[in-house]
């Protein structure tokens, strides 16, 4: 039974502070009892308080963390966050195509909690072009969702019309988030499925700075789920739950944008 286990991948940038990127998708995918591995294309000094330098890593590299994880496990499910810069989201997409690791979760970080931007402009064409048609799961929060799409979104008409958009663009099934929806009692996020099905997911909206990952949390539940074999539905469904639960049993870690709570799911919010 060696190798059935199921593996996860994030290919992403780090978090020295612990809360996002890497580092907040393999405690996700621990906490979803899947086995998870990563390709780490850029290093952030990054705390609560924002994002101090990051690093892109060279492309060798980069390639050989690919190679080396096709070598020896039975990835199940992936998805990409941070990605740096336009020759970087090239590099991870040739690679993608090369080797069979599942399906793909695409989160299209752009900008970071505290206003950093974790992807060079230049770079928004690349993943238009040559990353989101390669999408299993697309999920933009607003901001991200207009930079595809060119639509200006400030109503739930223009979110479910950009979520075509982005079908259009060849993601299959997508996700688009409304925590920055300036409704102040619910966060809404709407679902496009590949089948045509769509239905919108809603939460009570917590008044709290900590939210730091919230996205790469979301995406890296989505794909532990995948792996375990659960539908598309079924595994947005559950990160949706799952970050809630997150969200609304905080942990007290850092001056600014605190971290989840990964944890918190299932268990009330304590150890």
């Amino acid at each position: 039974m060696t190798n059935e286990f199921p593996q996860t991948l994030t290919i992403a940038g780090t978090d020295s502070g612990g809360g996002a990127g890497i580092m907040a998708d393999l405690k996700t995918m621990q906490e979803r009892h899947v086995f998870g591995t990563a390709v780490v294309v850029a290093v952030t000094a990054q705390n609560t308080l924002g994002v101090q330098d990051f690093m892109a890593l060279p492309k060798q590299l980069i390639d050989e963390q690919f190679a080396s994880l096709a070598a020896d496990f039975k990835i199940r499910a992936c998805k990409t966050g941070m990605l740096a810069d336009a020759e970087h989201v090239h590099i991870v997409v040739e690679n993608l195509k090369k080797y069979h690791f599942g399906p793909l979760t695409v989160d299209p970080v752009m900008i970071a909690k505290g206003g950093a931007a974790l992807l060079a402009d230049d770079a928004v064409a690349t993943v238009q072009k040559e990353l989101v048609p390669l999408a299993d799961v697309l999920t933009p929060n607003l901001p991200e969702a207009q930079r595809l799409t060119g639509l200006t979104i400030t109503t739930s008409e223009e979110m479910e019309q950009a979520a075509v958009k982005l079908q259009e663009m060849g993601a299959k099934n997508v996700l688009i988030k409304g925590g920055h929806e300036a409704t102040p009692d619910k966060a809404s996020d709407f679902v496009l499925l590949a089948d045509g099905r769509s239905f919108w997911l809603s939460a009570p909206r917590i008044d709290t700075v900590r939210t730091h990952g919230t996205g790469d949390t979301l995406s890296s539940c989505i794909t532990a789920e995948l792996a375990k074999g659960n539908d598309f539905e079924s595994a947005i469904r559950l990160g949706k739950d799952y970050v809630t639960a997150a969200i609304a049993h905080p942990i007290e870690v850092g001056h600014g944008h605190g971290p989840l709570n990964h944890w918190a799911y299932g268990q009330g919010g304590t150890i």
